[in-house]
């Protein structure tokens, strides 16, 4: 037995989970990036390649601009193997240094990053203002040294996980697939699925969360063929779930999944417990280890990773241009699912908060704080600005948590449009073709993009709400696609119905 003994310091943890969280902030991972760009080379769908170029491009622009991918900057998940040779020096526990250095990362000057942790997630969801507290795994493993791996996990793709008992003859592959076709776009594909398998309840959720942050190696995977069960159902899940037309943004293509990972463990002879667990285009993570010799160093990626897509070019080509200053009703109602428009002019937001207040106040008979008749409303939730900017990275968030305040919010308002991300249910679909009200999608995962159309802000109501209050936006050609036009016709329904029969031929 070895008597070598390797003294990490608490401040190089902490240090180190900072400089982590700032770095996946902005850089995606470059295995990401390749098989993306692979993806977008060969894609035929219009809508979905295009979706990809924006993802890439965002991407580029957050690299270079070190801002945020995406707006949701994602709640924290540590995995730390801990080398049973390894002392860590200091007055605190692990959490606590791990917590530390969320903390300084996100309230970072340079680069602040959404805080979305609220505590007390019974009553007051009070947001904790510093994205703390993280949810921190912790292995003893041989050695000595410390490894994590850090993630910044989006409360998009986290809401679609899924887990089940499944009879353990029934088949793993067939519940994913039938699962997968069920999610819809919330998660934001193209990204990566994870599947657990084994163990017990708690332990498949936590592989298919672990797993999810292995490198990207499908294309390898596929050239060399499976050599496990495990490679089996990877490969055989990845058919599968592509096989479903449900495309970047699920607006129907060949691509949905880049890549899928699996973890097993021993089970008992009564259970097969299988998770599922999808990774959103804001691919954030990173692994790095710690031998006492100071904080981690993290090496940027190669720019030339990146795809030269000319912008401007991808997504003025046949788009329709929109003044939203001068709308009228009989203009939105030639718009069609499917099509591109470039939305100049004001627009307003406001997401889950926003649409509560506006519900009570019409259901108490009082006025409203803003005069919404005629305009557009955008569901996102900004990241601080700094410096020159005008706003911070400002993606879409999931339109579905919406939808059950949309008939109420339209009756109460008379807005005239509204933008989100993913599709929406029959609810929302019913008023919006009672109200004649279209929906349309901005691109998730191409929030500094999207803010480089934003002109000009301001707060007009609920400031106490933060990010979620009601602010003014003014845009210049800002994309985005009609998703639901006011007869009820859906993108995200034709969309892949479409793929999934042209891949049925192929």
């Amino acid at each position: 037995m070895s008597s070598k003994q390797t003294v990490v310091s608490g401040k190089d943890i902490t240090r180190s989970i900072a400089d982590a969280l700032q770095y996946v902030s902005y850089y995606h991972p470059a295995d990401y990036i390749r098989y993306l760009s692979a993806a977008y080379e060969r894609e035929e769908s219009v809508a979905a390649k295009n979706a990809m170029a924006q993802i890439l491009v965002n991407s580029r622009m957050a690299a270079f601009g070190r801002r945020p991918i995406c707006q949701d900057t994602g709640i924290v998940v540590v995995f730390a193997k801990i080398g049973m040779s390894a002392r860590i020096d200091s007055d605190g526990s692990l959490i606590d240094l791990v917590n530390e250095g969320v903390r300084e990362a996100y309230l970072d000057p340079d680069n602040p990053l959404r805080p979305s942790i609220v505590s007390d997630p019974l009553a007051s969801r009070k947001n904790t203002r510093d994205n703390t507290p993280a949810v921190v795994h912790v292995d003893l493993v041989p050695g000595d040294k410390i490894t994590f791996i850090v993630a910044a996990k989006g409360g998009g793709s986290e809401n679609k996980a899924q887990f089940t008992t499944l009879n353990p003859s029934a088949s793993v592959s067939d519940w994913v697939v039938d699962t997968m076709s069920t999610l819809g776009s919330g998660w934001c594909p193209p990204g990566l699925i994870a599947v657990g398998v084994g163990g017990s309840a708690e332990k498949a959720m936590l592989m298919a969360k672990e797993v999810l942050n292995e490198p990207i190696d499908m294309f390898d995977l596929l050239a060399r063929g499976p050599s496990s069960p495990e490679e089996e159902l990877r490969v055989d899940l990845y058919q599968r779930i592509n096989a479903l037309g449900i495309g970047a943004q699920g607006l129907g293509g060949l691509t949905t999944v880049v890549d899928v990972k699996v973890a097993t463990y021993p089970s008992h002879a009564a259970s097969k417990p299988v998770a599922l667990i999808p990774q959103c285009a804001a691919n954030r993570h990173v692994k790095f280890t710690l031998d006492g010799t100071g904080p981690a160093v993290l090496t940027p990626p190669d720019m030339n990773d990146w795809p030269d897509i000319d912008y401007g070019s991808t997504f003025s080509a046949g788009a329709r241009r929109v003044n939203l200053d001068t709308l009228t009703k009989e203009e939105i109602a030639m718009w069609h699912a499917g099509e591109t428009l470039l939305l100049s002019g004001k627009m307003l937001t406001g997401r889950d908060a926003a649409h509560k207040r506006i519900v009570d106040l019409f259901d108490a008979g009082k006025p409203l704080p803003v005069d919404m008749k005629g305009r557009v409303i955008y569901y996102v939730g900004p990241v601080r600005a700094v410096r020159d900017e005008i706003v911070g990275p400002a993606g879409p968030t999931t339109s579905t948590r919406m939808d059950s305040f949309t008939e109420k919010v339209l009756e109460a308002t008379g807005l005239y449009a509204m933008v989100g991300k993913a599709e929406r249910g029959p609810v929302a679909i019913e008023a919006i073709v009672k109200h004649r009200t279209p929906y349309m999608i901005a691109i998730g995962g191409a929030a500094y993009l999207i803010s480089k159309s934003i002109k000009s802000a301001r707060v007009l109501a609920f400031e106490d709400l933060g990010m979620e209050a009601i602010h003014e936006f003014e845009v210049q050609d800002m994309p985005v696609t009609m998703a639901v036009d006011v007869e009820g016709n859906s993108i995200h329904k034709s969309g892949p119905a479409e793929w999934r029969q042209r891949i049925a031929r192929l």
